[in-house]
């Protein structure tokens, strides 16, 4: 999948958002994330409900997980992100809080990084049907570095709560 020959890789993004018109929220920050520079929005999956993880007590979540192709380095990629969230409103009042956006890179190509600013592979995403159930879709083949395939991930998540919407038919609890 990676573009050697432009310089560009293969990036995976989760989205989720669970305040003011969540689906419009992930539509929104997927039209930003495709308008950054050096990058190519390549395909997206469907949307999602799931359950908040963390703290319970808040709105269910819209979930998606999108492919851009990208030249820009990692941590650059971030800061564009984390500025994608701040222009959509994203405030950080507590851990697992409720949110208008949240934008976390699950996978750039191959890399495995770990330092203060970026860990890559997501240090979750194995974990959590919401991300790999919409990663599948758009990429059934996936291996996760440390992990093996995201569809063996998946396996070991008995009874996870998410669920598949037709995006032209959702309307905002």
């Amino acid at each position: 999948m990676n573009s050697a020959k432009s310089g560009a890789i293969d990036v995976f993004i989760a989205l989720g958002s669970n305040l003011d018109n969540p689906m419009n929220q992930v539509l929104r920050a997927i039209d930003t994330i495709a308008s950054l520079p050096a990058t190519e929005l390549c395909c997206r999956s469907s949307l999602y409900f799931s359950k908040p993880v963390g703290y319970a007590d808040q709105p269910d979540f819209i979930n998606a997980v999108i492919m851009v192709n990208t030249r820009l380095a990692p941590k650059k990629f971030l800061a564009a992100l984390l500025a994608t969230e701040q222009c959509l409103g994203r405030e950080r009042s507590f851990r697992n809080a409720p949110r208008i956006i949240d934008l976390d890179i699950l996978l750039y190509g191959q890399m495995v990084l770990d330092d203060s600013e970026l860990t890559l592979p997501h240090p979750r995403m194995h974990e959590r049907a919401f991300v790999l159930i919409p990663l599948l879709e758009i990429a059934p083949e996936i291996s996760i570095p440390g992990h093996g395939t995201a569809a063996r991930c998946l396996e070991n998540k008995p009874g996870h709560d998410v669920r598949r919407i037709d995006d032209t038919e959702y309307t905002s609890p």
